[in-house]
């Protein structure tokens, strides 16, 4: 996998800003299922990337907070918004999703800066099914090229 391959495992967009988080290579060789993922927040105030590791346990994590987020009953407290890390928060950098109105989404380096950013999404209502297609191309080349 490299630059041309790169694969976009997360896209979190409205018309003014994004966050996405693409897997770029597999990282080092003899580790197998470990990848290389770059998160990247694009906005008019901040454009950043940050390089996180991503195991296919990750991926199942985020397949996970799908189903979470789409489901009916996903507040968790009256009036508390769900709120989802992924990859689940450890020793790299990780988003943490709020499903509220707007959306929100922090992108924490954790511990290198202890920078984090909090971007606001008015999110569309098929994004939940194109995260999941992109979660499926993402599978299925890893199963194919793993």
């Amino acid at each position: 996998m490299d630059e041309a391959t790169a694969l976009e495992l997360i896209r979190l967009a409205d018309r003014s800003q994004s966050v996405s988080v693409t897997l770029v290579d597999r990282v080092p060789a003899w580790e197998p299922d470990y990848y290389a993922a770059d998160i990247t927040v694009t906005s008019g105030f901040v454009n950043a990337r940050l390089r996180i590791h991503v195991t296919l346990e990750d991926l199942d994590h985020w397949a996970d907070a799908l189903d979470r987020i789409g489901s009916d009953e996903h507040q968790p407290a009256e009036g508390d918004p769900l709120t989802l890390d992924w990859p689940p928060a450890g020793n790299d950098g990780y988003l943490r999703f709020i499903a509220d109105d707007p959306y929100m989404v922090e992108v924490h380096d954790t511990p290198q800066t202890q920078v984090s950013v909090r971007v606001p999404l008015d999110m569309h209502e098929e994004w939940i099914k194109e995260a999941r297609q992109r979660l499926a191309v993402v599978r299925e080349y890893l199963r194919l090229n793993g």
